[in-house]
This record gives C-alpha cells, sequence and structure tokens, in this order.
C-alpha cells in the first residue's frame, strides 16, 4: 500500500532568535567607556569646575533623565524601528502631571498625577507601535505624526503658557536624595537594571533581538512580531513619559515646549553606546554611557563657554560617524 506523501513549503529556515551574551555586553555595552574616560579627563583639566560637587550633582541629575528617556529609545531601535515623538511626549508628560498639581499639595494627588502622566506617555507610544505593527506604517512616519500630535496636545492643554508654581511634594520627586545621592540617580539606576535585566535574561528579551535580527525569521519561528512591537514603543512612551515627570520635577514648573529635541539627544545616546540604527545589537548599559557622553558634551561645552550650535553640530557628527561605521562592520561581516 502506497503511503500518501505529505506536500513540504520551501523556504528559508527560520533563524533562532538571538541570545544577548556577556561577550555582546562587553563587546557593545562598554564600547563607550573609553571615549567616555578620555572626554571626562579633558574636561577635567580644561576647567577647574568640571569636578566640583556642584557641577557634578547637576551633571548627574541632568544625565538621568537623558539616560532614561535614551533606555526606551533603545527597544525600539533594537527592532529596527525609530521613536521621533519622545522629546514631545516629554513635554506632554511633564505638563499634565504639573496641572494635576498646580493646586494640589496632598500626597495622594501627587501620585495620581504622576500615575496619569505615566499612563499618557505608554497610551502615546502604544498608538504608536499598534500603526508600526499592524498597519505596516513606517516607523519615521508614524512617530514624526506622534510628535507633533502630541505637541500640538500639550500647547492646547497650557494655551503656551508655563504652569507653576508646583507643590514641594511633587518637586521632591527629582529634588530629593537617597542615602546621599540625588533620587534622580536612584531612579535611572533602577530603570537601567530593570530593562538589563529583561534583555538579557527573559524570553521578552530575546524575542526583542530576534525580531531587530529579521522579524519574517522570527515569525516563522513562533516570535509573537507584534505585541513585541507594540510593547517596545509603548515602554518607550513610558519611559520618555517619566522623563517628562521628572524633568517637571526638577524645574518646579511644567513648561509646553520642554523635551525638544530630546529625541535627537535619545538617538545620539544609543548610537554613540554602541546600538545599531538596523536593529538586534545594543545594551541599556550601552545606552547609559551614550547618555553619559552626550550629558558631558553639553556640559563641557558650557563651562568652556563654547557655542551650544557647535555642540547641536558635533552630536550629530557623532551620529553620522557611529552609524558609518556600523553600516562598514555589517558589509565586511556579509563579505566574509
Amino acid at each position: 500500500m502506497t503511503q500518501p506523501r505529505t506536500l513540504t513549503l520551501a523556504g528559508p529556515k527560520p533563524a533562532p532568535p538571538h541570545v544577548l551574551t556577556l561577550g555582546d555586553l562587553l563587546g557593545r555595552g562598554v564600547s563607550g567607556l573609553p571615549v567616555l574616560v578620555l572626554l571626562a579627563l579633558a574636561l577635567a583639566l580644561a576647567t577647574d569646575t568640571f569636578l566640583t560637587g556642584t557641577n557634578l550633582d547637576n551633571l548627574g541629575r541632568q544625565v538621568s533623565i537623558f539616560a532614561i528617556i535614551a533606555i526606551g529609545q533603545l527597544l525600539v531601535i533594537l527592532t529596527a524601528g525609530i521613536d521621533l515623538s519622545v522629546g514631545s511626549v516629554v513635554g506632554l508628560s511633564g505638563v499634565i502631571a504639573a496641572t494635576v498639581v498646580f493646586e494640589a499639595t496632598a500626597g495622594g494627588q501627587v501620585v495620581l498625577a504622576v500615575l496619569l502622566a505615566l499612563l499618557a506617555g505608554a497610551v502615546v507610544g502604544a498608538v504608536n507601535g499598534l500603526l508600526v505593527a499592524v498597519l505596516k506604517m513606517p516607523a519615521f512616519i508614524v512617530t514624526l505624526a506622534g510628535l507633533g500630535i502630541a505637541r500640538g496636545a500639550t500647547l492646547l492643554i497650557t494655551g503656551g503658557r508655563t504652569v507653576q508654581p508646583l507643590p514641594p511634594a511633587f518637586q521632591a520627586i527629582a529634588g530629593g536624595t537617597t542615602l546621599g545621592i540625588a533620587n534622580l540617580i536612584w531612579i535611572m539606576l533602577i530603570v537601567a537594571a530593570a530593562v538589563a535585566f529583561a534583555l538579557r535574561r527573559t524570553v521578552w528579551g530575546r524575542y526583542v533581538y530576534a525580531v531587530g535580527s529579521n522579524a519574517e525569521s522570527a515569525r516563522l519561528s513562533g516570535v509573537p512580531v507584534r505585541p513585541v512591537l507594540v510593547s517596545v514603543y509603548a515602554i518607550s512612551g513610558l519611559l520618555a513619559g517619566l522623563g517628562g515627570v521628572l524633568l517637571a520635577s526638577r524645574l518646579g514648573n511644567g513648561v509646553p515646549t520642554s523635551g525638544t529635541g530630546y529625541e535627537l539627544q535619545a538617538i545620539a545616546a544609543c548610537v554613540i553606546g554602541g546600538a545599531s540604527l538596523f536593529g538586534a545589537r545594543g545594551t541599556a548599559i550601552g545606552a547609559l554611557l551614550g547618555a553619559v557622553i552626550v550629558g558631558l558634551l553639553n556640559n563641557g561645552g558650557t563651562l568652556l563657554g563654547i557655542d551650544p550650535f557647535w555642540l547641536q553640530i558635533a552630536i550629530g557628527v557623532l551620529i553620522l560617524v557611529a552609524v558609518g561605521l556600523d553600516q562598514l562592520n555589517a558589509r565586511r561581516a556579509a563579505e566574509a
């Protein structure tokens, strides 16, 4: 009796999800460390005020907010996407939190303000993710539109006016210290540690790298590509919202134009820290170090009296150089 034949569909063999190893962490996660050390030494030698306690404290607080936003941006970049809306989400979330606590002093109302601001950031991110994952719209276009919508909503809420003054209970979030270290730094370290753990030790983290490596192969391997994409954009929005809350708390007011240009700073931090805009490469530690390098450039420029417009040019050049080197390495690997 002849056995029935089964039809086998030919096609590319699904690639296994990329697993981040210790070698990845050491090779790319701390690739910016030599640059960081050299830059810090140069600033210490060039100015007497760089190593003062006041300047280092101010630098740490400023870098913390950038780093949190950059870590959220990293998750999107790992999937070969980009989120241009994070700067506007910073402004929107900060204004929402500031508006809620404007006339409030009770701690419960401060908690509610923070939760609403974080929810707003997550919702903007989730909508971006749904449009990218479900409707297959380009991430650049979707998040560029999100940038304009979120900024417009911020101006509508405030009428273009700064929301101030804010109660001490809200300002204490970013202004306080724990064990002699600024709360902002503790929050940054917690966020970095949580994301680093999720990327290295969880199935979700392996899925993120797999989607960035080859979304179609990941889908054929059983990876839920759409939920993964929605989740990374939602987390990016959530962390941008957290950055907005912390910035409003640090400034003591809700500025409708706050966060302008932060998307460039976040992308620069990720790329300088070793992330690839082509996806699947990068670490939370790298994004953190990249944010510190960008912060050092801004801080050093201020201390040395350098025109801030030159600093913008320098950051843009760094992005071009980093992306160019990454593309060159990719071509060499493909030819090998």
